[in-house]
């Protein structure tokens, strides 16, 4: 089948090449000149672990362009724009807004319009409004990518939600998209049908749900410092509880992303709209919560050196999570802005972040406190203490009687408890983590 996606950022992109790799031909449209250029010479333009050779395998059914007219021909076009956040911690639909009216004059009777991109509940209502005059249809089919696994998470999805309208069309749209997905829905993946509100609420609330689950741990850890707790060990053992489970209840430094803490504040936003605040209230306090979390670093390096000014300090990771190369709020980039701003020299390491993390140095007026590096152990080097922000593999195995004849002093603050922490004492680091000593 041909089809279009509409945005080739971090979503659109990988869908695109996903797509491809199911067996249809693809056109994916942005408006950014370079982002198209680089797919187009079949180079992924972020770092996502599997993509570039999805995307280098797939290049005979893949065209990239920036002129909307290129989704002319296709019978299902995805919607995947960007929704920032606002100032006021609302959704800025303006990009989804301007993807479909540019759209419009390009669809024909009987085309689908497939909307991914995550939206206040009632958008897709509205935007319907929009397409039906064309003769085209609309449905809502979330995405629950996790960076780091999104190809996987894309081929291999753990269930499919198609939003649809209550009416043959919903029917036979559905028939339409089972024919996208027939790899993917012969594997037995789960598919529901839902209607557009239920469609569009899927994805805000199980990153609602996720996030609350880690700020409740972070909250542990907080009265895991006072009383001498173990918050790891806490984690375990209410984790055997099946109607708790393990995961998602590893304490450290919090979430950050593009996803969960714009999700949040979007889905209160919308609540407050829909005049039913109160029901997402609790939601302020996760993100409080997942703030403090951040400072909590500093706080833990001034209890254990004093004045921070003119410490040097080595920062391990600077993306958000492990195997990405994306800042978007980044604890551990914050951690390195308000350590600099405390009067610290900040060397930070990743394997991935140092190019976007280095513009962001930049404009925040950072670049005479803060050095950027590829390297850990370079970064470690005459060090006063480490923090490790990100929980890459490497930083998790590095031998920490090497980094002990590099640093100045022997002090580690392990912000996402992944390090063992027995070895690094007997290397004679002074351990601190995260709700656990």
């Amino acid at each position: 089948m041909k089809l279009s996606v509409i945005g080739c950022g971090y979503l659109g992109a990988v869908h695109a090449a996903s797509m491809a790799e199911l067996g249809h031909d693809v056109t994916g449209i942005d408006v950014d000149p370079e982002r198209i250029a680089s797919l187009s010479r079949g180079v992924a333009p972020f770092h996502e672990p599997g993509f570039n050779d999805l995307l280098v395998a797939n290049q005979q059914k893949l065209a990239f362009s920036t002129d909307m007219s290129a989704a002319n021909g296709s019978r299902v076009h995805f919607l995947a724009v960007g929704t920032p956040q606002s100032s006021d911690g609302s959704v800025d639909m303006t990009y989804v807004n301007q993807a479909v009216s540019d759209l419009l004059p390009h669809l024909s009777p009987g085309d689908l319009v497939v909307g991914k991109s995550t939206v206040p509940v009632g958008t897709a209502e509205r935007l319907l409004t929009m397409v039906e005059p064309t003769g085209a249809h609309l449905m809502w089919n979330p995405e629950f990518l996790r960076e780091g696994f999104a190809v996987e998470d894309t081929l291999s999805p753990d269930r499919l939600v198609y939003g649809v309208t209550d009416d043959d069309a919903g029917v036979n749209d559905t028939a339409i998209l089972d024919e996208v997905y027939a790899a993917i829905l012969a594997k037995d993946t789960p598919r529901l049908v839902m209607n557009f509100a239920t469609a569009e609420l899927v994805k805000v609330a199980a990153n609602s749900f996720l996030a609350t689950k880690i700020s409740f741990i972070n909250a542990m850890a907080e009265i895991a410092d006072v009383t001498g707790a173990n918050v790891t060990q806490l984690a375990d053992a209410i984790g055997h509880d099946d109607r708790i489970g393990r995961r998602f209840l590893n304490a450290g430094i919090g979430f950050g992303g593009g996803c969960l803490p714009k999700d949040i504040r979007g889905f209160a936003a919308r609540a407050t709209e829909l005049g039913v605040g109160e029901a997402l209230s609790f939601l302020k306090d996760v993100d409080d919560i997942n703030l403090r979390r951040r400072r909590r670093v500093q706080e833990i390096l001034s209890a254990e050196l004093g004045d921070l000014t003119g410490k040097k300090i080595a920062v391990w990771g600077l993306a958000f999570k492990p195997d990405s190369d994306d800042i978007r709020d980044s604890p551990a980039l914050d951690i390195v802005e308000s350590l600099a701003r405390a009067g610290a020299h900040v060397t930070g390491s990743d394997p991935e972040a140092t190019g976007p993390a280095t513009r962001r140095i930049q404009s925040a007026g950072l670049e005479d406190s803060v050095t950027l590096e590829v390297d850990h152990l370079s970064a470690a080097r005459g060090a006063d203490a480490i923090v490790v922000a990100t929980e890459w593999q490497h930083f998790r195995t590095t031998d920490a009687s090497v980094v002990a004849n590099l640093v100045n002093n022997p002090l580690v603050v392990d912000g996402r408890n992944c390090l063992p922490a027995g070895e690094w004492k007997q290397a004679g680091f002074v351990y601190r983590g995260m709700g656990r000593s």
